[in-house]
């Protein structure tokens, strides 16, 4: 996992990046959430996430348009989210809005810390402006091996693949394998490779007869060693 909060290879000190968590406070720019709130994003922002975990959302709305008035139908409006992947400590995100999707960002799990800032504000920091352009870099290349995971014809396979990519990105360590540190639901799961939570529900049984993945600590998905090369070399 590509993290901005870690040692960089060209030994970068550590207060770059306390500089400008203080800089964030200076300027009210750093804003703790509670599990599942929602983070105010606009395009154009640079967001960084100093603790804990972003989970990134689309969403689709439609009106109905069965009721008699304006109003009434603007208030009956649907929205179906999908889970797009996760931003974790020390990663950098931004919101793009393309109609009629929306993007949005939520905080997975409680006291998670989001910085934001305008992108000529990273002038401020020349050798940390290359490392978040760097880390944008890798989550795209990040982004095609989902795909290519999500492409996958059977859906045991696309629920394998997003997995192994989930905790090959964000896995640690246990005496069974790697886990997820964060909890997902069937439904967030089906949502993003296509599913429905009862067909989920369903293959992860398959899976777990298999031996393919496990449950740790009663409630965090879990693969096998062997089954995470990219998480063993982190």
């Amino acid at each position: 996992m590509y993290s901005l909060s870690s040692q960089s290879e060209t030994g970068r000190p550590f207060l770059t990046w306390q500089s400008i968590l203080d800089w964030g406070q200076q300027h009210y720019r750093i804003r703790t959430f509670a599990k599942d709130e929602k983070i105010p994003t606009r395009p154009g922002l640079l967001y960084l996430v100093q603790r804990g975990a972003v989970r990134l959302i689309s969403s689709e709305s439609q009106v109905n348009t069965t009721g008699k008035s304006l109003a009434s139908r603007l208030r009956q409006v649907n929205s179906e989210e999908n889970f797009l992947g996760f931003v974790g400590a020390g990663q950098p995100f931004e919101i793009v809005t393309s109609s009629p999707f929306t993007l949005e960002s939520v905080a997975h799990v409680d006291q998670t810390v989001v910085l934001w800032m305008y992108w000529n504000e990273l002038d401020n920091w020349p050798h940390f402006r290359r490392e978040v352009l760097e880390a944008f870099r890798y989550q795209n290349q990040r982004h095609l091996l989902w795909l290519s995971a999500l492409g996958q014809r059977r859906t045991i396979d696309r629920l394998l693949g997003l997995l192994t990519m989930l905790i090959q990105e964000y896995g640690e360590p246990s005496d069974q394998g790697y886990y997820l540190p964060w909890t997902l639901t069937h439904a967030q799961i089906g949502s993003a490779i296509g599913a429905t939570r009862v067909t989920v529900t369903r293959l992860m049984g398959k899976l777990r007869q298999r031996g393919m993945i496990s449950i740790y600590n009663d409630h965090l998905l879990c693969l096998p060693l062997e089954s995470v090369p990219m998480a063993a070399s982190k």
